[in-house]
């Protein structure tokens, strides 16, 4: 009985141990953005194209107030409430201390400074593919944004989806590098797959999931119902999506539909962002749509 407890033990503390290895937070070398000097200018449109401020402004935020990245925003999702951070440039409460290495290692990585797992109600799966020039962009931009002194409200989650330990295991899972959108791309599609699949992170509103929260490949952009039980995101394969390339630019671009309808619900935040980038991008984007393979 004696030899079996110790076996018993012995066999649970390699368990933990392996599990320990296997979920260990990932992060960049620390040379990684070494030479890569951030612009203001481009990391604006990093900005937008990545919807910074449709979840990290203050809930009701309206115009110049949507640059107060205070936080506080609620996601509602099957594992709990998420509450958005404070990411303005104020030190204390915002990421007004991390570098800009820091910065990629959340977006790509998932993981903070101080070596823990994100949840992924922050859209690291898809930002996993941004280019580390893109974010250097970013991270300056962000400095010239306002400072909020507003803390950061905590995550309404429960056991176990509050262990993030496990997180490390859903990532390997989930978070990758791969394209959905292959084969030979002119240049205006791999900028709109760029576009859609990274830095806008469009996916993470229309495409179902699976049980454990990750994203259902074969259903890529079909569709799902929204995390509340009380509407649905729409399926924008061209399955359903019948607009021309030009209807959908202009419609990231003013928010009218082709039947003279205006954007509505969380889309119209969106809007308010692809409206700021060039129209090659609208453009591009509109082109990925029309690209991807129909979902019925």
């Amino acid at each position: 009985m004696r030899r079996l407890i110790k076996f018993a033990i012995s066999l649970g503390l390699l368990g933990f141990g392996i599990f320990w290895w296997l979920t260990q937070p990932v992060t960049l070398p620390d040379q990684a953005m070494a030479g890569l000097t951030g612009d203001v200018s481009r990391g604006e449109q990093v900005f937008y194209a990545s919807g910074c401020a449709s979840c990290h402004a203050a809930p009701e935020a309206k115009d110049d107030a949507r640059l107060v990245l205070s936080g506080g925003k609620k996601f509602p999702s099957p594992f709990g409430t998420f509450l958005a951070p404070n990411i303005s440039p104020d030190a204390t409460h915002g990421i007004g201390g991390w570098t800009a290495t820091e910065l990629a290692n959340a977006m790509i990585n998932g993981t903070s400074p101080d070596g823990a797992h994100y949840f992924p109600a922050f859209p690291y799966t898809s930002y996993a593919k941004a280019s580390l020039q893109d974010i250097a962009d970013l991270s300056v931009f962000l400095t010239t944004l306002p400072a909020s002194d507003t803390p950061s409200l905590a995550h309404e989650v429960g056991f176990p989806f509050n262990v993030r330990r496990g997180l490390g295991l859903w990532k390997q899972l989930f978070t990758g590098k791969d394209w959905v959108l292959t084969g030979e791309l002119s240049d205006e599609l791999i900028r709109g797959r760029y576009l859609v699949e990274s830095l806008g992170h469009c996916t993470e509103c229309h495409t179902r999931r699976n049980p454990i929260g990750g994203l259902d490949r074969t259903a890529w952009m079909g569709g799902v119902a929204t995390p509340d039980g009380k509407g649905k995101t729409p399926n924008i394969t061209p399955a359903k999506l019948t607009w021309s390339k030009g209807d959908i630019a202009y419609y990231l671009e003013t928010g009218f539909t082709p039947d003279f309808d205006a954007v509505g619900g969380s889309m119209a935040s969106v809007v308010l962002n692809t409206a700021k980038l060039p129209a090659s991008d609208r453009a591009a984007i509109a082109a990925y749509l029309k690209a991807i393979p129909p979902v019925e």
